[in-house]
């Protein structure tokens, strides 16, 4: 095999290398965006829920409050009623913390997220550096180690990253059990 092509199939070999690496893990970030939304978006609506019907629970024991502030005797409905409202509001307190706990698998997948943005930046940064090393006078020989170097350095430092991101994001010790996502 020529010179020439020797270091044509080592660009290639390395610009290939970085376009999947740097492909993939973006493709990861915006996976993980899009599941820390979606976590989002269903614990607001979970709290929105919970906390309007707590607004609503309070609002229909006030009408006994007042009656009692007033001097009155609650009937023995009301009184099972005012019970009743009372075990509701605290379920749904109950309900609104566990959806609060969201934010604990949404810390994790930003927390991944941004391990993967400063692993592609390292990635590029290596690169970059790399890079640097080739002179404008390099012989064909000196620019063949060199790319074999740098393709040897990037796919040590993909396996690295590979090996540090964990692909379940989960929450443990909720009141409805474990769980585990994506």
């Amino acid at each position: 095999m020529t010179r020439k092509k020797i270091l044509g199939s080592h660009v290639k070999r390395l610009l290939s290398g970085v376009s999947d690496h740097g492909k993939r893990h973006l493709t990861e970030v915006e996976t993980d965006l899009l599941q820390t939304n979606l976590l989002l978006e269903e614990a607001i609506d979970k709290l929105t829920r919970n906390f309007m019907a707590i607004h609503d629970a309070v609002n229909a024991q006030q009408t006994t409050i007042q009656m009692l502030l007033d001097g009155g005797n609650p009937t023995p409905e009301q009184k099972e009623k005012l019970q009743a409202m009372n075990e509701q509001v605290s379920s749904y307190v109950n309900a609104a913390i566990t959806s609060m706990q969201f934010q604990d698998m949404t810390s994790q997948l930003i927390d991944r997220t941004l391990k993967r943005v400063t692993g592609l930046r390292e990635f590029l940064g290596t690169l970059g550096t790399h890079g640097a090393e080739v002179m404008p006078d390099s012989g064909s020989d000196e620019i063949v180690d060199l790319l074999g170097k740098v393709s040897m350095a990037l796919a040590i430092q993909s396996l690295e990253l590979r090996s540090v991101l964990r692909k379940a994001v989960s929450q443990k010790h909720l009141e409805s059990g474990d769980i585990e996502l994506f």
